[in-house]
């Protein structure tokens, strides 16, 4: 079973981009029917092993399976308990604001409010013309798509008219978020300061996917976000809500799991052909090794951003076989991250928040007093 609120300060999980990859061991490239049904078998493992999030990628194009996750969750929240479902990302650019709100909130209540967001613009070029836009818009689809978004949420009735799609008259989303609350998003970027500005305006998340970058990018990345959360008065910047990404491969010996990740790494789609993994590795998370040379690497990531709400690890990319994958599972809830969240534990401040969870955020809103016009 997963953890109670009261139990643990921060949330694990695992995240998965969708990719269908080759496995370079063998040659074999598994069909998309069978990575779908690998991917639910993975979630369902993912609370198995005592997680807390299983977040999803959302893509348009090959190698990639993940066109809709609101369905892949759907069918995941029907099969689960207590796992916390999100995407990873959920693209705020080229989707309608409006189709968004529904199927999030109707997500919401069939999960029962185990779901979040994490927005973002996405890495695709081509899925701009696709979907009717131009890459040249991006930030601006983002910051007018969101706005919207956030009044369909909040406001029961909307006239809106902006720039990037037809205009809204006295239109209700439905079904209305859960208790009256929307779900919790995360802005994720890796690279865009104007994403993270876009997080603190809002007091929202800011997910910095951080599995290609050096820390001291992370840090900047970050260090932005909590300033500017703090500037826009949602609290100081010790209680902005930050998640980070990252990734390993495990075996109780290192030179094993060294061993054992090389072909996969070195013809990766995202990273091969590249760097080597002994570069790779010293210059990004990426954590190749024993448990503990894990544990180590990821205890000192509150040294580089503070203390932090969600840590969220990709694990079955580049071709690695649903078994291996289930190993890693094992591996990372039996051993990693009860250490982690004894560690993470340790000396944390009282002041810092959990990560949000429907609960809590319902509980703070009937806390709250009535507010006096508009809210941003």
């Amino acid at each position: 079973m997963t953890p109670t609120q009261e139990e643990y300060t921060m949330q694990f999980g695992i995240f998965s981009v969708s990719d269908i990859t080759p496995d370079p061991t063998t040659g074999r490239t598994p069909t998309e029917g069978e990575r779908i049904q690998a991917i639910l078998t993975i979630a369902r493992t993912a609370e198995e092993v005592g997680l807390d999030v299983f977040a999803l990628g959302e893509h348009h194009n090959p190698p990639f399976f993940s066109s809709s996750p609101t369905t892949t969750l759907g069918h995941i929240a029907a099969q689960t308990n207590d796992l916390v479902l999100s995407t990873a990302t959920t693209l705020i650019t080229t989707n309608d604001p409006v189709k968004i709100a529904e199927d999030y909130a109707m997500l919401q209540h069939l999960a029962d409010g185990r779901v979040d967001l994490m927005l973002g613009r996405g890495n695709t070029g081509p899925v701009y013309p696709w979907f009717g836009y131009d890459i040249r818009d991006s930030l601006a689809l983002a910051v007018e798509h969101y706005a919207l978004l956030r009044r369909l949420w909040r406001e029961d009735v909307v006239d809106w008219e902006g720039t990037h799609r037809s205009p809204l008259q006295g239109f209700t989303a439905t079904p209305r978020p859960l208790d009256g609350v929307p779900p919790f998003v995360w802005h994720g970027s890796i690279r865009t300061p104007e994403i993270a500005e876009q997080a603190a305006y809002y007091g929202d998340g800011f997910f910095h996917n951080n599995i290609f970058w050096p820390m001291r990018h992370t840090r900047q990345m970050v260090d932005l976000y909590r300033q500017r959360f703090a500037h826009h008065g949602h609290g100081g910047a010790d209680e902005a809500i930050v998640g980070l990404g990252g990734q390993f491969f495990a075996r109780p010996k290192s030179q094993d799991a060294v061993a054992e990740f090389r072909p996969y790494f070195d013809v990766a789609p995202v990273y091969g052909h590249g760097p080597s993994l002994e570069e790779f590795t010293a210059q990004t998370p990426l954590t190749v090794g024993s448990p503990q040379q894990v544990i180590e690497r990821y205890a000192a990531m509150r040294e580089h951003v503070g203390d932090y709400q969600r840590q969220l690890f990709l694990i079955d990319h580049a071709g690695l076989p649903l078994k291996t994958v289930l190993e890693q599972l094992e591996i990372l809830g039996g051993e990693i991250v009860p250490a982690l969240r004894r560690e993470m534990a340790t000396d944390r401040p009282a002041h810092v928040p959990d990560a949000p969870t429907h609960a809590s955020r319902t509980a703070q809103q009937a806390d709250a007093p009535t507010p006096v016009g508009g809210a941003r």
